[in-house]
């Protein structure tokens, strides 16, 4: 992980462990993972071989890009651990893989996913409404997978549960090229504003 300009950034993907319905999906994850490599970027993710989690792996390390993966002990036969990252970490618990994710990378994105993707997700969405972190979170919303989420989110605001201003820290690309240019944005503004206050002492 890197947050200085001087350093190579990582971004972290979350993603279904399955390739789901449409092949837009697999197609955006191959994408997502060769514009990385394209843009200097490393990846973050699960450390899977299936399923779009595979797909966005094996497309970085297939242009030559760097990716490190961290699973759970418990979930290494399940998903299957993938043995040709640049750094595979395997930790003791679901608690342990985010934490080590989070610390290494700069932003977040999610790709089409199911309740593990939303988890990540929200979590790091929410670490970022408390100011632990100011890393960009942002949905890659492919064929319009995250409208029913977002329409609930606006919902949320509708209903008074979510602030408003809470709501935008979600940024939303239906592209990976304009994921990309929201996420280089974003950092470029957060290099001018204040530091989190990152009082649970999570890595910048």
């Amino acid at each position: 992980m890197s947050s200085s300009g001087d350093m190579k950034r990582n971004l972290c993907v979350f993603c279904a462990s399955n390739m789901g319905t449409r092949e837009e999906y697999r197609v955006a994850a191959e994408e997502l993972g060769k514009a990385l490599v394209e843009a200097g970027y490393g990846l973050v993710y699960g450390g899977a071989t299936v399923g779009l989690m595979g797909a966005v792996a094996d497309a970085v390390i297939h242009a030559g890009g760097e990716v490190i993966g961290v699973i759970p002990q418990v979930l290494m036969k399940q998903e299957v651990a993938h043995t040709g990252l640049t750094e595979l970490h395997v930790v003791g618990s679901m608690h342990e893989r985010k934490a080590l994710m989070a610390s290494r990378s700069d932003a977040f994105v999610a790709l089409p996913g199911g309740f593990g993707t939303l988890e990540e997700f929200c979590e790091v969405l929410t670490w970022l409404q408390l100011r632990i972190h100011n890393k960009p979170c942002l949905l890659l919303n492919v064929c319009g997978y995250y409208d029913g989420l977002l329409t609930f989110l606006d919902h949320a605001v509708a209903e008074g549960t979510l602030k408003a201003k809470n709501r935008a820290l979600i940024l939303v690309a239906n592209t990976v090229q304009d994921a990309l240019a929201q996420i280089a944005a974003a950092w470029a503004q957060l290099a001018e504003t204040k530091p989190a206050e990152n009082p649970l002492g999570l890595q910048p």
